[in-house]
């Protein structure tokens, strides 16, 4: 009795290739989703496994209470230790996941309602974008490398099970020495438990949880952690099932068949050729790829004797394509022939570059000025980005996202971005911070109440209508007090606030009065010196 690999093979090459791409993108909400939706796929094959094994398990019991297998029921024992195994492994990543879920949303100690919003009518952690707290927790704090070793003891301890049973019971079960040892070599080799030395140590990262989970959004760690855990129960399937089989037991068990498709892109640029591997989901025993049909758009692909079938066709036109998919399973046992259905969904694009900036069409003098860049079909990693003219420089602030200073009027400065074999150029205006307008407490110019007037502190430097975080000071002004029959006094006064002897004139205000406040001067970020702004007159009633 036995679960075949392809199945979780095909569910695991499909998570990491999506994954991939749709980490290649712009990290969106629908993306974001997706990972949800991955992670949900996942736990959910980790359910229909357990189902069925559960129906399993309990047949090899029943046949293990026969007289005649009373030399098999040493199997009874190994078969629950395995189990227990597996259920303290996923139970331990189900606390890791909690304890991430609740960081990242209303941290109370406890996963509930507040650690979940709602995306675009479906139910998604609160904090599905966060890296810092996967970062923290999975790698700053060691948890990620107490969880590859928890799973590497996992499935040690699993193994040693099984070793146990067929050494002091493997003669008995009728092996020979040279077939227990095969076997215990071919299970030790082939669980899917396991932890991929290999391709994190040639990435040049410092440690497998580095390369897994350091800057990896929640979203995309919590599929990372189910597909572990599927490993683990499909890893728990391939050892029951071969303990199973030592006795003589034999069971196929069809549930629910869908194809499924792993492609190599989910997003494509016009003229790359679509390439994807399409087999049956489902979990079962062994299935004889004559016994599988797969079908494209009503096409038979032939299908390798790894139950999969590969399918390669161009790409032509923009858009959404659409791949309508069949599948038909036979039961060897029985000849009942099983189908379903599904389609997958991908898109052809063209590769293009875009700049924007998030504020304004120009830069400002002064201030931060912040831009988006983006290349489809490219990482954001991949980006090359650079300015000249207008005294430029440029700061990264996000995954695509830069922050823009000039120096230098111009009406050129040009932001460059190249990715792959695509380029791009876009000029923007630099010009300094618009004219402040001067304001009298609230008013420019007008009547004013004497007592309201000589309440008055001095002059404020307003930025009307402008999108950026700066603020302009006055740098002085001359005020002219003009009486009836009277010579009009007149003094300077350096700053905004007034002076003593701007203050005094102020104070000797009287119904009938006029003051002109003349020669106003601002400066603003940016600004080697002051500039000259709007005049201001207050008839005083």
């Amino acid at each position: 009795m036995s679960i075949p690999k392809e199945p979780r093979q095909l569910m695991i090459n499909l998570m990491y290739l999506v994954l991939t791409a749709l980490l290649a993108l712009n990290v969106s909400a629908e993306v974001m989703n997706a990972f949800i939706t991955l992670d949900e796929g996942n736990k959910a094959t980790t359910a229909t496994v357990d189902s069925q094994l559960d129906q399993t398990v309990r047949g090899i019991k029943e046949l293990l209470n026969d007289e005649s297998k009373a030399k098999y029921r040493a199997i009874g024992p190994a078969i629950d230790e395995v189990r227990n195994e597996v259920v303290s492994f996923n139970g331990y990543v189900d606390q890791l996941r909690d304890l991430l879920l609740d960081e990242a949303g209303n941290m109370n100690k406890k996963v509930d309602e507040g650690d979940y919003t709602e995306s675009y009518g479906k139910k998604v952690p609160r904090g599905q974008k966060n890296k810092d707290i996967t970062t923290r927790i999975l790698v700053d704090e060691k948890k990620g490398a107490e969880l590859k070793g928890k799973l590497l003891e996992t499935k040690q301890k699993m193994i040693d099970s099984y070793t146990k049973l067929l050494n002091e019971n493997g003669e008995k079960f009728g092996l020979k020495q040279e077939e227990i040892a095969n076997r215990i070599q071919n299970i030790a080799n082939n669980l899917p438990l396991k932890i991929d030395d290999d391709t994190w140590q040639k990435s040049g990262k410092k440690s497998w949880e580095e390369f897994k989970f350091r800057q990896m959004p929640l979203a995309a760690v919590l599929p990372l952690m189910s597909k572990m855990q599927a490993d683990a129960k499909s890893s728990e399937a391939s050892l029951v099932n071969n303990m199973a089989e030592l006795a003589g037991g034999r069971v196929i068990e069809f549930d629910a068949f869908f194809p499924v498709v792993s492609a190599k892109k989910s997003y494509l640029i016009a003229g790359e050729p679509f390439e994807a591997e399409i087999s049956v989901g489902t979990y079962s025993s062994q299935i004889n790829p004559a016994d599988i049909g797969i079908f494209v758009n009503g096409s038979k692909i032939p299908v390798g004797t790894d139950g999969k079938a590969k399918y390669k066709a161009a790409t032509s036109g923009l858009g959404e394509k659409t791949l309508k998919l069949d599948a038909q399973v036979r039961n060897p046992l029985t000849g009942e022939v099983s189908k379903g259905s599904s389609s997958f969904t991908y898109e052809v694009g063209q590769r293009s570059v875009a700049i924007s900036a998030d504020k304004m069409n120009v830069f400002y003098i002064g201030v931060d000025n912040p831009i988006s860049v983006s290349a489809a079909g490219s990482s954001s990693n991949d980006l090359n980005v650079g300015i000249a003219g207008g005294g430029g420089s440029l700061s990264k602030t996000g995954s695509n996202t830069w922050m823009v200073k000039v120096t230098t009027p111009t009406d050129d400065c040009k932001v460059s971005v190249s990715a792959k074999d695509m380029k791009a150029t876009k000029s923007f205006r630099v010009k300094r911070i618009p004219d402040p307008v001067a304001r009298l407490g609230n008013k420019e110019d007008g009547s004013m109440g004497n007592g309201e007037f000589k309440v008055q502190k001095g002059l404020i430097a307003w930025l009307d209508n402008f999108d950026f975080e700066a603020r302009c000071d006055i740098q002085g002004f001359n005020l002219v007090k003009v009486s009836k029959r009277e010579d009009p006094v007149e003094t300077a006064n350096s700053g905004g606030s007034f002076n003593g002897k701007a203050q005094d004139l102020v104070q000797s205000a009287k119904p009938g009065d006029t003051f002109y406040f003349q020669e106003v001067k601002a400066r603003c970020p940016g600004d080697a010196a002051g500039r000259k702004i709007n005049s201001m007159v207050f008839r005083i009633k």
